[in-house]
């Protein structure tokens, strides 16, 4: 069995009682579902910074790209404290492995985005980002985070998922020996998955592994880790899974029957419509794979990018 993926994530989220309360924000999903896929590495910033439970609670004021973190009655400042211990312990989080990060939204430690701040009248907006979030997302740029709040939107948990998921085969490759071999490979089962997100991405991505051998190996590493990443952070669409849905189907023109073929394009213009899910054109060209032992395909992990168990591609 391959190592469970390892997600940094606000504690509260797994039912550990550390809010100012002494109370839990437990999100079932995370904690009942994703927990049998993922290590979580948990991470409270107010209590490993060292504020006691129960306790004041924290808001942000100020200017949105330099808040200040203030209690919220006596209004004591500990902007300072906060910055210290999130620099100290996001380099601790280097050595843990992870390929992303669970935030707990409205945070004014955690929250990835739209955090209210206050201004010098008193009156919030909707623009302000956690301390710690902001330090780690500063440190860690190509790491994939969401905040849970956003991950009962189907289509962002998916991506998030996905991108994860992702993110570990390319560590994976990282922790190898490089070489423009394993970079061609790398890139060749995951060139469904890539047009799925960004086809224009996807050309870049092309042309950089075809002059692979024009450029230092680090740089080359370099720059494809930024278009993957980058490609896989921009959400699929059903009209994109659509199109590489046709395109796969061109690799059984010689095989598969003219009922098959109709079959195919049939399922693919219901899924189209929005009337099924992914998982059911997916599905069947997974059938076809397996009947025509396609090897193009076969090793395409656009037909597997995350455990089917999760049931992410399930929702219309």
């Amino acid at each position: 069995m391959e190592p469970k993926v390892r997600l940094g994530i606000s504690s509260c989220l797994l039912g550990h009682k550390v809010r100012y309360d002494g109370g839990h924000k437990l999100d079932r999903y995370i904690a009942n579902t994703l927990s049998e896929y993922v290590e979580f590495v948990p991470v409270c910033p107010e209590v490993e910074c060292g504020f006691p439970i129960p306790r004041e609670t924290l808001r942000l004021v100020g200017d949105p790209e330099a808040p200040k973190l203030v209690t919220t009655r006596s209004g004591q400042d500990f902007t300072d404290r906060m910055a210290r211990w999130a620099g100290r312990r996001v380099t601790e989080l280097e050595g843990e492995g992870l390929c992303g990060y669970i935030f707990k939204s409205g945070s004014p430690s955690s929250g990835m985005q739209g955090v209210k701040i206050y201004d010098a009248n008193g009156i919030p907006s909707n623009r302000g980002v956690g301390m710690f979030a902001m330090a780690f997302m500063e440190h860690f740029p190509l790491l994939p985070v969401e905040q849970e709040s956003r991950l009962h939107d189907p289509r962002l948990r998916e991506n998030f998922i996905e991108r994860v998921f992702a993110y570990q085969r390319w560590r994976g490759l990282l922790d190898e020996r490089k070489s423009r071999g394993k970079l061609v490979d790398f890139h060749t089962r995951h060139k469904l998955q890539i047009l799925s997100h960004s086809p224009k991405v996807h050309q870049a991505m092309g042309r950089l592994v075809a002059r692979a051998a024009e450029v230092p190996l680090p740089e080359v590493y370099k720059q494809y880790q930024e278009l993957f990443l980058k490609a896989l952070s921009l959400v699929a669409t059903v009209k994109k899974h659509a199109s590489v849905l046709m395109h796969m189907m061109g690799y059984f023109k010689k095989q598969i029957t003219s009922d098959e073929k109709q079959e195919l394009l049939e399922i693919i213009e219901r899924y189209r419509k929005e009337y099924v899910p992914l998982v059911v054109p997916v599905t069947l060209m997974k059938h076809y794979v397996r009947k025509y032992d396609q090897p193009y395909l076969k090793v395409q992990h656009y037909l597997t990018p995350h455990p089917a168990e999760l049931q992410l591609r399930n929702h219309v």
